[in-house]
């Protein structure tokens, strides 16, 4: 692609809005993610999944009577779906469990490592050909990850270690979802919300907190604010090229860095400060060059 037609590209109405509702979805789910470590403080993660679960699928519930019921129980390959919900379920489960104990930025960073983790196991279960440069990067990325963790005693906790686990699931979960693209996205999203809500439902009662309504708003806006930012994103992808917005998602870091300070006074460590910028700077490569050898295929 030329300069001349880059940049015709950014200057399109279309792209502009896209990156737009990128830059918003992002900031949406940095909001949701701040709510949710807040809320955590107070009610256990069972509560808060059980709560946003119900709320997203209120939201959702108009999308999917004009979809009708047909496409939500006749999915393709139904044990990969069974196996996205249980991968999205411990996700979810694993992120609010640790933003319960370490900083928010740290969290994420764990997290933002996800796309590297999907590039090095994708060779071995989707049979996809990763080339020298791309496990180079993938390489870096995870000294990135272990830069980030500072392995030691005082740092090898359990909410790290299932920081870790959770990323990986994420991971997993990306990979399942490569193996699903002919399933509907609300089809998707519907059955990860009533994932998440029957783990929520079954762990809910084990230190139920009675919320004030206040609280039961937020709790409630957890799933509504979640199921916007999913909106959002998914219409970015949809108004622009996915190589000139999904790079736009890395925001996510700085939105974690500037709430976590603002809202929990968590200073960022140096070591994660680092190793995230190395993470970043391996999960870009990596998506760029994916994008190369697609192109020229």
């Amino acid at each position: 692609m030329t300069t001349a037609s880059v940049s015709a590209v950014l200057h399109s109405p279309n792209t502009r809005l896209g990156i737009a509702m990128m830059l918003l979805g992002i900031l949406m789910f940095a909001l949701n993610d701040t709510l949710g470590k807040w809320l955590v403080a107070t009610y256990s993660v069972g509560q808060v999944l059980l709560i946003r679960s119900i709320a997203a699928l209120i939201v959702l519930s108009p999308l999917l009577w004009r979809m009708g019921l047909r496409p939500l129980v006749r999915v393709e390959r139904p044990g990969m779906q069974a196996l996205r919900v249980a991968l999205s379920s411990l996700e979810v489960y694993a992120f609010y469990f640790a933003v319960m104990y370490l900083p928010l930025a740290d969290v994420m960073t764990y997290w933002l490592a996800a796309p590297i983790y999907v590039a090095a196991l994708s060779p071995f279960l989707l049979g996809e050909r990763v080339g020298w440069r791309r496990w180079t990067a993938i390489f870096v990325g995870f000294l990135g990850v272990i830069i980030a963790l500072e392995p030691s005693a005082a740092t090898l906790t359990a909410p790290a270690l299932i920081s870790i686990f959770g990323s990986f699931c994420f991971a997993f979960m990306m990979l399942s979802g490569r193996a699903l693209r002919g399933t509907p996205d609300k089809v998707l999203v519907f059955w990860q919300i009533v994932g998440a809500g029957l783990l929520g439902l079954v762990t809910a009662p084990f230190g139920w907190v009675e919320p004030s309504s206040f609280d039961l708003a937020l709790l409630a806006g957890l799933g509504v604010v979640a199921m916007v930012a999913h909106v959002c994103v998914n219409r970015a992808m949809k108004l622009a090229d996915a190589a000139v917005v999904a790079p736009f998602q890395y925001t996510l870091l700085f939105w974690a860095v500037v709430f976590g300070f603002i809202v929990f006074g968590d200073v960022p460590r140096p070591a994660m400060l680092v190793g995230a910028a190395v993470i970043v700077a391996a999960g870009l490569f990596i998506f760029f060059r994916e994008r190369a050898v697609a192109d020229a295929s």
